[in-house]
């Protein structure tokens, strides 16, 4: 029962919530304009990627192509690059934002959980902030090792338990149940637990943490981002919108901890 439900909900996600890049533009757009770490994510994820030379890479839920296009001086020629989402929207999404970039890149709609790819065939899979969705992670898992040759590398973001947690407690002062607290989650895929996990599948599994923080001055980005979730109403997003115009007038700015970081793992021979 309960995989069916996760079934559901990631069935669900593909159509509503990342059925093109509005949702997720919205939540990119207050990470950028008010994260305190000026490196930025995907600037500071693309340092810590290795590949050989005429290496094969995949991005498993590469959503809008972010990583990308903020990289884009950066991306080595001889390196071969496979986008993939599991839904079209985001890779339509993706093809559109890298189109005039001068790099080559192929693109691919498929699940994590039955990559449509050969055994032993890329250098480095990338999963950013993306697994914790996944209904049977321990399939991905198995699918990602298959896929990757002996000595490559798996590169998965995640969040720690107490990531953002200010922000979800914002949300549940104007409808309490409308967050739920994934700390008290014992399936959510974590930095804490990411490396349990992976540890199933490969070896010398290492954590890279982003040190970062938001400093909101504007409601108008921040109402953006819950509505983005579609959980709260029209008169509770109102209600949102007060309180942080307030707050921000008492404080200067709404402060939330963030707690990003990067699992690197290794697939042995």
């Amino acid at each position: 029962m309960q995989n069916s439900t996760r079934q559901s909900n990631w069935d669900r996600l593909r159509l509503e919530q990342y059925g093109d890049a509005s949702n997720l533009n919205a939540r990119y757009e207050l990470h950028a304009r008010f994260s305190t770490n000026t490196r930025g994510w995907h600037p500071w994820v693309f340092d810590r990627l290795t590949a050989p030379s005429g290496g094969k890479v995949l991005e498993v839920g590469c959503g809008a192509g972010y990583l990308w296009t903020h990289n884009a001086e950066r991306i080595p020629a001889h390196w071969q690059v496979t986008l993939s989402d599991f839904s079209p929207g985001m890779v339509g999404a993706a093809k559109e934002s890298l189109s005039n970039l001068g790099a080559e890149f192929a693109f691919v709609v498929c699940d994590v959980q039955a990559i449509p790819f050969g055994d032993r065939e890329f250098d480095v899979v990338i999963a950013n902030h993306m697994l914790y969705h996944v209904p049977d992670r321990q399939r991905a898992f198995s699918e990602i090792r298959r896929i990757l040759k002996p000595g490559g590398r798996l590169y998965a973001a995640a969040n720690g338990r107490g990531d953002k947690r200010s922000i979800t407690e914002l949300g549940r002062r104007v409808n309490p149940s409308a967050f739920p607290d994934k700390a008290a989650d014992s399936d959510w895929f974590s930095i804490e637990s990411g490396r349990k996990e992976l540890n199933r599948w490969f070896s010398d599994v290492r954590v890279r943490k982003y040190e970062d923080a938001l400093r909101i001055t504007e409601s108008g980005p921040l109402v953006a981002y819950f509505k983005s979730f579609r959980r709260l109403s029209d008169r509770e997003l109102r209600e949102l919108e007060k309180i942080a115009d307030q707050e921000i007038a008492s404080r200067g700015a709404i402060h939330i901890r963030k707690q990003p970081g990067l699992l690197i793992a290794k697939r042995q021979a």
